[in-house]
């Protein structure tokens, strides 16, 4: 045999192996079929592709939890599904209210606390209020009574849609510095130190902008961030956009990722905890993705 046909015949055989591995279901994504470049929508019948409205995805570090947000007649509650015993549980409510909202969860670095969002009054019941950011903890087994973020991240007006670095400082997103009520919403960062979050800083242009960027998510290391924005010019009521952090600190004017933008609204973003997946909400259901299709923008 010729040297150049022996190495056709490994490279064909690699060839053979990688694409028999993408078809391969993983257990650890429900079982699911890992997307490429094109988008997929994720666990149809278990998560999505329901007769509710599902968004929010967020998977805990070793991929034995997973939470996400549905909405039911303009209200949302959180879910919770857990891997146990080689299989995936059905889902679970964990936070629900017959009048207040609890969506978009994420959890903390430790993972001892569960982040999110509500509308609930501050002290026992009354009428809806602003969106605040609240935590649950774990205590023995099960989650606290939510609890408030405090005033140093809420204000107000609207924060929407949390995440972390690894070393915990939160993004999220806030309408606290709109004065006209355009719905001018912008990212903002909050260190955590000495037992408690810092006042917020908002991020600079290369993110923000006079239209409407939220739903932002950190990498763990913070060299990129993925958002949601409405921004003219784009393809639906929200576009995904990237910034990558710069060498002085600074973040990357924001590009669309166009591979996967959508005539409709594209937001909750989420990258899976190996870095493999994008995570999205868009026409009623969690999609996922290829992060090849952030990588390629860098």
């Amino acid at each position: 045999m010729r040297k150049n046909q022996f190495i056709s015949l490994i490279t064909a055989a690699f060839l053979c192996t990688a694409a028999s591995n993408a078809q391969n279901p993983d257990a650890r994504y429900f079982n699911e079929i890992p997307p490429g470049k094109t988008p997929r929508v994720f666990a149809p019948g278990i998560v999505s592709k329901t007769d509710q409205f599902e968004f929010g995805a967020v998977f805990s570090k070793d991929l034995k939890e997973f939470y996400y947000g549905v909405e039911i007649d303009g209200k949302a509650e959180t879910r919770m599904i857990i891997f146990e015993n080689g299989s995936w549980t059905p889902p679970v409510t964990i936070l629900s209210h017959n009048v207040y909202s609890y969506n978009d969860p994420f959890l903390s670095p430790d993972e001892k606390k569960l982040f999110f969002i509500s509308d609930q009054p501050l002290n026992g019941p009354g009428p809806k209020k602003d969106y605040d950011i609240w935590y649950i903890e774990r205590q023995s087994g099960h989650w606290s009574e939510p609890i408030n973020a405090g005033s140093n991240i809420n204000s107000d007006k609207n924060e929407y849609y949390i995440s972390f670095s690894k070393n915990g400082t939160m993004y999220f997103s806030s309408n606290m510095g709109d004065k006209e009520g355009k719905k001018n919403y912008d990212i903002y960062s909050s260190d955590f130190r000495l037992g408690k979050f810092q006042p917020p800083v908002k991020l600079s242009s290369g993110v923000n902008s006079s239209h409407y960027e939220a739903d932002v998510f950190v990498s763990p290391d913070e060299t990129y961030l993925v958002f949601a924005t409405n921004r003219p010019g784009g393809l639906g009521s929200g576009d995904l956009h990237v910034s990558f952090r710069e060498p002085d600190g600074t973040w990357s004017v924001s590009r669309p990722i166009a591979a996967i933008n959508t005539n409709t609204n594209d937001f909750c973003p989420y990258v899976s905890p190996d870095g493999k997946y994008l995570f999205y909400a868009s026409r009623g259901d969690i999609y996922w993705v290829s992060t090849d299709v952030i990588k390629k923008l860098r």
